[in-house]
């Protein structure tokens, strides 16, 4: 029997996640999303703060259909390619490490904007593991072309890459989007690159 593919486990599993969301309230939120270190809501059913398995569990939530849909269409889109060069051992751990470095960064950012005077806030949805898989489809398949919905034109993976890697930046920098956790984002490409260049079998 063929194993499943590894892009394919982890988009069911994040679509079992949404329904149980739909279903549970703000349970799973509550318990599951990444929420700022030293943190402590109270709340009726426990205290909000951080926990160490939040650096994973924030990834398999999302807020929405679309939001749910975007990630797991591009996950497909970059992810599946991916795990056919690498292998799904080396494909699950890097977008695994993807992940828990999204997670790092954002608990940096959000230890920072707290001190500063922002209320905290969770963060949830695999949007950093996607980033770090679109910066390795970048940087392994740099003249592939891609093509875009707005504005409707071709554009090569690596001018991609970097175009999209400069809008987070200043996003995050300005906060002109707000509720998006823009250097989550570049911290799961940020661990991407890391790990491609420290990793010949990745390369």
């Amino acid at each position: 029997m063929r194993d499943i593919p590894v892009v394919i486990v982890f988009i069911a599993l994040c679509v079992v996640m949404y329904f149980l969301e739909k279903s549970s309230g703000d349970w799973l939120t509550i318990w599951l999303a990444l929420w700022p270190l030293n943190t402590h809501i109270a709340t009726d059913i426990g205290t909000i703060g951080f926990s160490p398995w939040q650096v994973l569990s924030y990834a398999f939530l999302h807020g929405g259909e679309l939001h749910l849909f975007l990630n797991l269409y591009a996950l497909w889109m970059f992810g599946a390619p991916l795990e056919r060069r690498w292998g799904s051992a080396q494909f699950a751990g890097y977008l695994f490490g993807c992940i828990v470095g999204a997670a790092i960064i954002q608990l940096i950012v959000a230890a920072i904007q707290i001190g500063s005077g922002s209320p905290p806030y969770p963060v949830i949805g695999a949007s950093g593991g996607v980033f770090g898989l679109l910066l390795a489809f970048g940087y392994l398949f740099p003249n592939q072309q891609l093509f875009l919905l707005f504005p409707p034109m071709p554009i090569k993976a690596r001018w991609f890459v970097i175009g999209y890697g400069i809008i987070e930046l200043l996003a995050g920098l300005t906060g002109s989007a707000s509720g998006i956790a823009h250097f989550a984002h570049l911290g799961g490409m940020l661990a991407g690159f890391l790990m491609i260049r420290s990793s010949r079998a990745l390369r």
